[in-house]
């Protein structure tokens, strides 16, 4: 009997066994390769992390401003003002978290001395 049936598992054709071997094959590839160009798996770099983070203020901003102001002005029938204004201050704020980031990532990293 085979190892498979003994172990109760269901049994393994040939083409099955030649794919498990392929992928055993081009997975130690793949560590070679990594291991010889001095490649490894990372994750993203602080400028990636950054730019999502610019990217996530301004977008929640101008969203964050918008539904605001679209409440306001549905409570109050201000005829859009509101709206506006919401709006604008959501880009306003946008901008200014924007710039409190970027004038936090230009500080020289501390402890460097």
């Amino acid at each position: 009997m085979a190892k498979n049936e003994e172990a109760g598992g269901p049994r393994k054709t040939p083409e099955d066994v030649r794919i498990d071997s392929l992928e055993e094959r081009l997975e130690r590839a793949q560590a070679r390769e990594a291991e010889r160009t001095g490649t490894k798996q990372k994750g993203p770099d602080e400028n990636e992390r950054v730019g999502s983070r610019v990217i996530s203020l301004l977008i929640g901003g101008l969203v964050g401003g918008i539904v605001i102001g679209w409440a306001l002005d549905r409570v109050f029938d201000s005829g859009g003002v509101l709206l506006i204004v919401g709006l604008v201050l959501g880009i306003v704020g946008g901008f200014w978290s924007i710039i409190r980031v970027a004038m936090g990532s230009s500080k020289p990293p501390q402890g460097l001395d």
